[in-house]
């Protein structure tokens, strides 16, 4: 599958609104297998207002549609884009009825050398396999970036419910003793130094 993640900065809630809408339509009209236009929950960090999530069954599928999207986006009450495509499959983890959609977007440092980046991978690749509250998950390079950073990866997850996401996750040890010290610029292990994107939102159309 050929995925797209955009996290839209909106100027306003009516704007935001009016926004959601137009998204919403164009993404229903798009072809899209999969489309998720959501507004972003409380608690998110440098994720945007809206966060867009469409799958296509491959790139030619974005790429006849995508200049319709940037047109929206091309507006003076949309104060900034983050997002990538890339290509996977997801995995599940476990069989849940997942209700939240959350989504990393991250930057490697470009002097990383290839065997760090695959255990950095390895070690992400064991979240959803001791978080209980995963349901289905993908980890992505990406193709092409958009906004702050060159994103190099998507890890994106399907939790049971918000609190899935902001305790038994954020705070089980496979996180803190595996996976916060490529993150920490403290470690020396650290190999993710920019800002990231971390969005959620509800699965359910609101």
């Amino acid at each position: 599958m050929y995925s797209v993640i955009r996290l839209i900065d909106v100027a306003g809630a009516p704007e935001r609104d009016r926004l959601l809408s137009e998204l919403r339509e164009a993404s229903a009209a798009s072809g899209a297998a999969h489309a998720l236009v959501q507004p972003t929950l409380p608690g998110v960090r440098n994720g945007g207002d809206i966060l867009m999530h469409l799958r296509f069954g491959d790139a030619d599928g974005w790429s006849s549609v995508a200049r319709s999207f940037d047109a929206l986006f091309d507006r003076p009450e949309v104060a900034r884009v983050n997002g990538a495509t890339y290509t996977g499959v997801s995995s599940v983890a476990r069989d849940l009825s997942a209700t939240v959609y959350r989504t990393l977007l991250l930057r490697v440092q470009p002097d990383t050398d290839e065997a760090t980046v695959a255990r950095f991978e390895d070690d992400l690749r064991l979240l959803p396999r001791y978080v209980s509250s995963i349901g289905t998950w993908q980890l992505s390079r990406v193709d092409a970036a958009v906004g702050a950073s060159p994103w190099t990866h998507v890890f994106e997850q399907e939790f049971r419910d918000l609190d899935g996401l902001t305790g038994p996750y954020l705070m089980h040890p496979i996180h803190w003793a595996y996976v916060d010290r490529w993150f920490d610029p403290e470690c020396p292990d650290v190999i993710v130094r920019d800002r990231v994107c971390h969005s959620f939102c509800s699965m359910a159309r609101q």
